[in-house]
């Protein structure tokens, strides 16, 4: 029997780093895992320094990035994002792509967004990320998240945090 895809949307960072071998031990089990690097999808140069790179996402990398991710995914997806990696899956959903669920971590620009994927959505954040949509975004789209005690913006990349995220999927 075919498993069922899953997408992994890298953080700001993108390449392979070695906290998301975390989640694809993991996934791997029951999904067939695609990663993706989201600063390849929206054609962003890594090389330069973070605030530049974010900028770029600003200025329509966030935008490349979701039309590229449509354009290679046109099947039923189950999508683990990380940061802007959540934001992008988040922005994809909403244009088309086929996501039977969503789980984002730490996606903070999602405090922006006023539409709602049609598929099943979790948010994780750390307490301690000042960022995080305030209470009164997670009423008015009624959406629930998990928050993760003495975190901050980068709780995805500690191992002990993994298996509670991945276990939305398995």
């Amino acid at each position: 029997m075919k498993k069922p895809r899953l997408l992994l949307l890298s953080d700001l960072f993108g390449d392979n780093p070695e906290w998301i071998q975390n989640y694809i031990e993991i996934l791997e089990l029951k999904f067939d895992v695609q990663y993706y690097d989201v600063l390849k999808l929206a054609q962003i140069d890594s090389s330069s320094e973070e605030k530049e790179i974010h900028n770029q996402f600003l200025n329509g990398g966030i935008e490349k990035a979701v039309n590229c991710l449509l354009d290679f995914e046109k099947e039923e997806v189950a999508v683990l994002g990380f940061s802007i990696g959540g934001t992008i899956a988040w922005k994809a959903s909403l244009k088309g792509l086929k996501a039977t669920q969503l789980v984002a971590v730490s996606s903070t620009r999602l405090r922006f967004e006023t539409g709602i994927p049609s598929c099943k959505v979790k948010l994780y954040y750390g307490d301690k990320d000042m960022n995080k949509p305030d209470q009164e975004w997670f009423m008015r789209l009624k959406m629930e998240s998990q928050i993760f005690e003495n975190q901050n913006h980068n709780l995805y990349e500690e191992k002990s945090n993994a298996s509670p995220i991945c276990n939305n999927f398995v």
